[in-house]
């Protein structure tokens, strides 16, 4: 009956009803993906420009410990865990950037935005090409290329032990990063990603030390 009378004028009735009103949720939800666009600040950009580069070194290095033999379960376990929570966030932050129509490279931000653009700009190329320390004022924790090099080399139980002591340092980078955002952002789920990243990394953190401490 229900059916029935939906198909009658009810329908058109509703249907029309129903199209204007999801018309303008639809327009309303557009409009709402615009101006949470809009509603960022610099503290959201930079978190997002520098956060995108850290995840991908931590999913690489996970991709280089999972390329091992004889790693301990435990920590293999550990980089799948790690690849699993930031491949996606890596995208996230890649659409918000691409939303509020800022590059995804912190070099050209960073170029931009500095007045004497040409020590960022020095340094930057250096960090993007993996010698990050030397651009980590903020201590981001990321691995230079002499790091990386050492776990691609590392087998067995020495890769295991480099791979924990560098993602220790690694996320301590990314919790000091995301409390930035947490203290300064304005975008909810900028904060809401950040929040997650503190709380998620130091409970690996507390992990990885275990592991070692073993």
């Amino acid at each position: 009956l229900a059916v029935g009378a939906c198909s009658d004028t009810t329908a058109s009735h509703d249907m029309s009803s129903m199209s204007s009103s999801p018309t303008s949720p639809a327009v309303g939800s557009s409009t709402s993906a615009v101006q949470p666009a809009q509603a960022h600040n610099d503290a959201d950009v930079a978190f997002a420009q520098s956060m995108i580069p850290h995840h991908q070194q931590a999913v690489e290095m996970s991709d280089m410990l999972l390329g091992k033999q004889g790693v301990d379960p435990a920590v293999v376990s550990l980089a799948n865990e790690i690849k699993n929570a930031q491949g996606p966030e890596i995208e996230q932050m890649q659409g918000w950037l691409q939303d509020w129509g800022a590059s995804s490279s912190t070099t050209a931000s960073t170029t931009a935005a500095m007045p004497g653009h040409d020590m960022p700009g020095h340094q930057m190329p250096s960090g993007d090409a993996g010698d990050m320390p030397g651009m980590s004022g903020g201590g981001m924790g990321m691995m230079s290329e002499a790091d990386m090099a050492a776990l691609q080399n590392a087998q067995g139980a020495e890769a295991s032990r480099l791979f924990l002591t560098q993602m220790i340092e690694h996320h301590k980078g990314a919790i000091m990063m995301a409390q930035q955002e947490v203290d300064n952002g304005k975008f909810p789920a900028a904060v809401e990603m950040a929040r997650n990243i503190v709380s998620s990394q130091q409970a690996e953190i507390d992990t990885m030390q275990g592991m070692l401490d073993k």
